[in-house]
């Protein structure tokens, strides 16, 4: 088939190199975001999936919107069978949807119908799943509620952040991507409707749901510290500033400490929390770069009896 391939950060890489390398496939263009300002100088920058394409010799579009006339008539011209989706970033209008005679393809990180929305990760980890994956599903107007081509499972390991567990969804979902268009090429793969039960929502994480309550249970800190790395990053306040969780550990016998209860000796920092501490490995303070938590309690001395969380 003919390709038009969309998507925009590093985790559409994989999936993208999958299809240029197939030779069954031609990916004729590339439809990313935007260039958009990045680092201290906010120079603008092209997308990742851009920069990949660029090197392929591949044509990218940049549309401001989807619905721009300019876009929608080039990729009329190009005319492609179908259009694979990996983390796009924007909503594709009725107008564009209808253009590939096979539609577009999403690869979404969960496994529908559970967590549809932008941030199916996240969520996966910061409410315990064990099992989580990807599908493959048929684009329509609705939100990530397709009928489904395909899914791969992947097992939650008991340390992974979100980005750990992306970056593995990311490999294993661009071989469950380019089989889905290896099916659909040829006839042997149909689209499943999703069953109307077990619909779970996956809305982009905010930094208040990045904050960490300590009154919850130590398990329930680890998942949202675990989730929400590296974005947008757990945190917490102390001495009434922001400070950043980088990384941190249950430690179920450690039961003594008051929820938000600091206690720091000459190698650990434990916290405590609803049920039992968690140990403090990474933070990192406002203004300053990830550093070891004892190293920043050294720093800082804290007092005896001192909270974090206000």
């Amino acid at each position: 088939m003919k390709l038009v391939f969309a998507g925009t950060p590093e985790v559409a890489v994989p999936a993208l190199d999958a299809l240029i390398a197939s030779e069954r496939h031609e990916v004729a263009a590339v439809v990313t975001r935007p260039d958009a300002p990045a680092g201290r100088g906010r120079r603008l920058v092209a997308s990742p999936v851009a920069e990949r394409a660029e090197e392929a010799g591949i044509e990218v579009l940049k549309p401001a919107k989807p619905r721009d006339p300019e876009f929608l008539e080039r990729l009329r011209e190009i005319a492609p069978d179908c259009c694979p989706v990996v983390a796009y970033g924007a909503l594709l209008p009725r107008v564009a949807l209808d253009v590939p005679a096979r539609g577009w393809v999403n690869l979404h990180f969960s496994l529908l119908p559970a967590w549809r929305g932008a941030a199916p990760v996240q969520h996966a980890l910061m409410a315990g799943d064990e099992i989580t994956g990807a599908s493959t599903f048929l684009i329509e107007e609705g939100l990530d509620s397709g009928p489904v081509y395909g899914t791969v499972t992947e097992t939650v390991r008991p340390t992974d952040t979100s980005g750990d567990l992306l970056t593995r969804l990311a490999f294993a979902g661009a071989g469950l991507l380019a089989a889905t268009m290896d099916g659909i090429e040829d006839g042997s793969l149909k689209a499943v409707p999703q069953p109307e039960e077990g619909v779970t929502l996956a809305p982009k994480i905010t930094v208040e749901d990045a904050r960490v309550d300590w009154a919850a249970p130590a398990l329930r800190v680890d998942r949202v510290v675990r989730g929400c790395t590296p974005a947008p990053g757990a945190w917490t306040t102390f001495r009434g500033e922001r400070l950043k969780l980088v990384q941190a550990v249950p430690v179920p016998d450690r039961t003594d400490l008051a929820p938000g209860q600091l206690a720091a000796g000459k190698n650990n920092v434990y916290v405590g929390t609803g049920s039992y501490a968690v140990e403090l490995l990474w933070v990192q303070p406002q203004g300053k770069k990830p550093m070891r938590a004892a190293d920043w309690a050294r720093g800082v001395r804290i007092a005896e009896g001192e909270l974090l969380g206000g």
